[in-house]
């Protein structure tokens, strides 16, 4: 059964709530740079401010949808059901950390394992992406209304393609994927690596036509599948499998770039 659309509006709303929530907490700790830096379990860092936006987050949603589920980049999983909330307070904290502002905060509901929302919130880079499910992607840069977002008309790779990577450490390993990519490298105009929230953005408002990454979980990208997807892109891991929680690669584009590149990442 299909989650009821007016509830869904709703969810929405509270997840820009949420962000709003979460950008009163990062902006103070960015701007006076007073945070400790920890380093976690598997070698990447958290801070006061990764921590603290997660349970402002939660503390919005949890307002109206106390019965839903939450997993989170800091706090893991918490309940059951068919709701689920993917949060990532501060995706990019190694950004946030070194003083650049290639950071974002993700928040996603999934219904029953589909992705049904999502909102991308980069607060020091200045603008807000977000999606609904049949609802179409729409983006919002500083103080300017929000557009809706369409992926580029590109349908082969050529001088005018540009593509955009990731973290990569796997694909390079496999000799038969990275011999692929450079493939794919050595026709195309334009390669570049704005990494993070930044080229699922500019992929889903038509400025890059290809992103690649082979070393990511679930939280980091959760809103951006929904946001490329409703923007009229493909997104999918490297094996040509539907994102779900257990991804851990990423390939998205325009449908024909995105069919090529699979077909090259993945030959009979």
């Amino acid at each position: 059964m299909e989650p009821d659309p007016a509830m869904l509006d709703e969810a929405l709303a509270v997840a820009h709530a949420a962000a709003d929530a979460a950008r009163a907490v990062v902006l103070p700790h960015w701007q006076a740079r007073d945070f400790e830096v920890v380093t976690k379990a598997d070698l990447t860092p958290v801070t006061i401010a990764d921590r603290a936006a997660e349970a402002a987050i939660k503390q919005v949603l949890r307002a109206t949808f106390p019965a839903h589920a939450f997993y989170g980049e800091e706090e893991g999983r918490e309940g059951e059901g068919d709701f689920l909330w993917l949060i990532d307070p501060i995706d990019g904290t190694k950004a946030f950390v070194r003083g650049y502002p290639m950071f974002s905060t993700q928040i996603a509901l999934m219904h029953r394992g589909e992705l049904v929302l999502g909102v991308s919130d980069a607060p020091v880079y200045g603008e807000r992406a977000w999606a609904l499910r049949g609802g179409g992607a729409y983006l919002r840069a500083g103080d300017d209304q929000p557009r809706r977002l369409q992926v580029s008309t590109a349908c082969g790779f050529d001088a005018q393609t540009a593509i955009s990577t990731g973290n990569l450490k796997s694909l390079a390993a496999n000799a038969a994927r990275w011999q692929a990519y450079a493939g794919l490298v050595r026709k195309v105009g334009r390669i570049r690596g704005y990494g993070d929230f930044l080229h699922y953005h500019l992929l889903a408002r038509g400025a890059i036509d290809l992103v690649v990454e082979s070393d990511l979980n679930i939280l980091d990208i959760a809103p951006l599948v929904l946001i490329v997807r409703e923007a009229g892109g493909v997104f999918t891991d490297l094996d040509g499998q539907a994102i779900g929680l257990d991804s851990r690669s990423a390939l998205a584009g325009t449908p024909a770039l995105h069919a090529q590149a699979l077909a090259a990442f993945n030959p009979a």
